[in-house]
């Protein structure tokens, strides 16, 4: 009898993808959801959409690419779409990358990365994040080799919500070989308001080692539908179709998308509201842990450390869930204004002045 194993043995101690958690009565802050429903004309264009399941869908996705191309002023040969940025992000490094071949990134960054890079038989190097929680974008180019093929830049990052601005990102750029790819993940761009974190389409787009990741998951408020696209020059473009799961954009998410586009004004009118909030947010929470980094995303991060887990704990007791990172910190995500207040309510019996001295030391 052999005693090879049935599956891959390094796979043993890669950690699962873990989601937000769901508790029925409870507040879900933890998986970076807008909390305002669909779009207006979403859920008719699923309606009349559902009558055609039986059929498969466009493979191609030509009239959501061509929309998209429109509004972002791109070829639609650039234009990629899958099964959400995530989903994007695998095919990029399927594309890209061969056992052995270095992926390179900033940790703490999006959790699916050190996934993407074992399934794919890619090396993760991981540079840690800059006290601030940044990327430390100096170290990031100094840890390049021969080896490194593809660098993910998350911007702002998940979960700490920091950004890369324009000046280091140009610096950073010049530093990188023409053929290594940088992924520019850009999945929270519409809650940035910072003018120095630079659209990473509209200044580097052209050249040619650099793909935009972008989703309709966050602010187009389509999570449960997974859909995203990426920029990328036609060469590249192509070689990612190959890789792409076949009608993995489903019939149904492809039909709210063209409808979700369609609803502009109204997605930037719930993206100010969730930035105020923000603002609101991390200004009273900051007050108890003055090292909140500034967040551009819908979310921000408390660096709490070894008591991410108890302040998560906390919450879910005062019927709110946060998403907590063991060992290091908690990320919440802004709901509507009477959700953040019963967040703030919790977070001020573990965090403030008049919480329990055991907690705040």
């Amino acid at each position: 009898m052999g005693t090879r194993s049935l599956t891959r043995p390094d796979l043993a101690a890669l950690p699962n993808y873990v989601p937000g958690r769901s508790v029925p009565g409870a507040i879900k802050l933890a998986s970076n959801e807008v909390p305002f429903g669909p779009l207006p004309g979403v859920v008719e264009a699923l309606t009349e959409a559902a009558n055609g399941v039986h059929r498969y869908p466009d493979m191609g996705v030509a009239a959501l690419r061509d929309k998209i191309a429109d509004r972002l002023g791109v070829a639609a040969n650039r234009v990629v779409t899958g099964c959400g940025s995530v989903a994007l992000a695998e095919h990029l490094v399927r594309t890209a990358c061969v056992p052995g071949d270095h992926l390179l990134y900033s940790w703490r960054s999006f959790e699916a990365y050190p996934i993407i890079a074992s399934t794919t038989g890619a090396t993760s190097i991981k540079v840690p994040n800059t006290a601030s929680h940044e990327h430390d974008l100096k170290a990031m180019a100094a840890a390049i080799t021969p080896h490194t093929r593809m660098i993910l830049v998350c911007n702002p990052n998940n979960p700490t919500g920091t950004s890369v601005r324009r000046a280091e990102l140009d610096e950073f750029l010049a530093a990188v070989p023409d053929d290594i790819i940088v992924v520019l993940d850009e999945a929270y761009r519409e809650f940035v308001t910072d003018p120095e974190v630079t659209d990473g389409l509209e200044t580097y787009g052209d050249r040619p080692n650099v793909v935009v990741l972008r989703t309709l998951s966050k602010a187009w408020g389509l999570a449960g539908l997974r859909i995203g696209y990426l920029v990328a020059q036609p060469d590249v473009a192509d070689a990612i179709r190959k890789v792409v799961t076949p009608f993995s954009t489903n019939a149904l998410a492809q039909s709210a998308a063209m409808a979700a586009l369609d609803a502009e004004a109204e997605m930037r009118r719930r993206c100010d509201i969730i930035i105020s909030e923000r603002e609101r947010v991390q200004s009273i929470v900051t007050k108890w842990l003055p090292d909140v980094p500034a967040s551009q995303a819908n979310f921000i991060w408390l660096p709490l450390g070894a008591r991410a887990v108890e302040f998560g704990q906390a919450c879910e007791s005062h019927g709110v869930i946060v998403r907590p990172f063991a060992g290091d910190g908690v990320r919440v995500t802004i709901g509507t204004p009477e959700e953040n207040d019963a967040f703030l309510a919790a977070a001020e019996r573990y965090l403030g002045p008049e919480a329990d001295q055991s907690h705040s030391s």
